[in-house]
């Protein structure tokens, strides 16, 4: 790629877009940042890895609601009063997408990265969906999910990144308008699918 340019990829869950990400940024030969970023958040806030991934796509917002819930790591309460833990992750994890963004061109998976590099970096901005039913045959063979749970988490965690993106990206998450280009690869398979955006993001200007 002669010029730097961020990629990011917005997914639905079991929309296979992590595997997307990776695949592409193989392709194009630049870094894939996904669980790269909760270990550099960790190290940032000194939250354990585990604790930032389950609390990245939970929305609170007050220091109360934390406390009530026991929501902790280690032992160690909200070191920053009046902050949630949500809030104290999400703006470590937008420090760490920043600093990368600033490296070079790169390929990031969720995390609001397309708003937070919004008018700052330029991005190619990717939103990856597919059907529900092959959303849940995904996540029962890659993330073995039982089959009688499947339907339950597919939106559960849908309703997670929805909240998630309305309540720190301000945007409508999943609204084609927001992102240079939607793929449905349930319809396109994974490959095709990876190969239609490279193809897009080399003639990209």
């Amino acid at each position: 790629m002669k010029n730097n340019l961020i990629i990011t990829i917005s997914r639905e869950y079991g929309s296979g877009g992590r595997e997307i990400g990776e695949k592409l940024a193989m392709e194009l030969g630049i870094p894939f940042y996904d669980k790269a970023i909760i270990d550099k958040a960790a190290k940032e806030t000194g939250f354990c890895a585990e604790f930032i991934e389950k609390e990245e796509q939970r929305v609170t917002s007050s220091l109360l609601f934390n406390l009530a819930t026991n929501t902790y790591t280690f032992g160690n309460m909200v070191s920053h009063y009046g902050q949630s833990l949500s809030d104290q992750v999400f703006q470590a994890e937008a420090k760490i997408i920043k600093d990368l963004a600033n490296e070079g061109s790169c390929v990031i998976v969720g995390r609001c990265a397309d708003y937070i590099l919004k008018n700052q970096f330029p991005c190619f901005n990717i939103f990856v969906c597919a059907d529900f039913e092959k959303r849940c045959e995904r996540a029962i063979k890659i993330d073995d999910i039982a089959k009688e749970d499947v339907n339950d988490v597919v939106k559960k965690k849908d309703k997670a990144r929805i909240r998630h993106n309305q309540f720190y990206g301000s945007q409508d998450w999943g609204d084609a308008r927001n992102y240079d280009i939607t793929v449905n690869s349930g319809t396109l398979g994974i490959d095709n699918t990876v190969q239609i955006l490279k193809a897009a993001i080399e003639n990209y200007k």
